[in-house]
């Protein structure tokens, strides 16, 4: 991960309230987990100059990372437009991965052409734990289709999701993380040095926070 692309994406998030912060109000996740922050990276998509810049890192680091790469696959339904934008950079194939197959038609599982044992990289918005993000990598994987990996814009850096992707033998990129988001927002001065104990409590033990 490149430091300066870690905390200019975490300041773009933090602008523009794609993530926000609040300890005292925290948000419930389905999980059923107490969170102090909520991140919704498809905000991004409303602001040109911060897509562009998005889609252009994830683009290079892709590039870097996996140069055998022939498509991009995007996880439904975060991962979709992001997906379609680094695509058109890197002027590859596009194809997209349902949560759960069509409901009628040809009840897809993956939209697009699948094209077996092509080298595809996942592209996520969000990485919590890892689960959706690996489910997708494995409905590729059944369908013939050699998963490369994941790109993703923001991490928590839990340790289950990197235990979940060395498991899953998936290699992951990320833009950015929870530790550089946590450095701009106190350079930014939207958390207190109170508040920001209690962050870091967070992400050691979230369930029991």
């Amino acid at each position: 991960m490149n430091s300066s692309v870690a905390h200019k994406v975490a300041a773009y998030l933090l602008q523009i309230e794609a993530i926000k912060l609040s300890v005292k109000k925290p948000f419930s996740w389905a999980s059923g987990w107490k969170s102090p922050i909520y991140c919704d990276n498809r905000l991004s998509l409303s602001y040109p100059e911060i897509r562009s810049y998005i889609k252009d890192q994830l683009a290079e680091s892709i590039k870097n990372t996996f140069k055998e790469v022939e498509a991009i696959a995007g996880v439904a339904t975060a991962g979709i437009p992001q997906g379609a934008l680094v695509a058109e950079a890197l002027e590859l194939p596009f194809i997209y991965v349902r949560s759960k197959p069509k409901g009628h038609g040809m009840t897809n599982m993956i939209e697009g052409k699948v094209v077996k044992n092509q080298k595809v990289v996942l592209i996520e918005d969000l990485i919590s734990t890892g689960g959706s993000s690996l489910k997708a990598a494995k409905d590729l994987k059944e369908a013939g289709i050699n998963v490369l990996g994941m790109a993703a814009i923001f991490t928590y850096g839990f340790d289950i999701a990197k235990t979940n992707f060395e498991e899953a033998k998936i290699k992951l990129v990320t833009l950015s993380n929870y530790a550089a988001m946590l450095e701009e927002a106190v350079a930014l001065n939207y958390v207190s040095e109170k508040e920001l104990i209690s962050l870091k409590a967070w992400r050691i033990d979230p369930a029991k926070w």
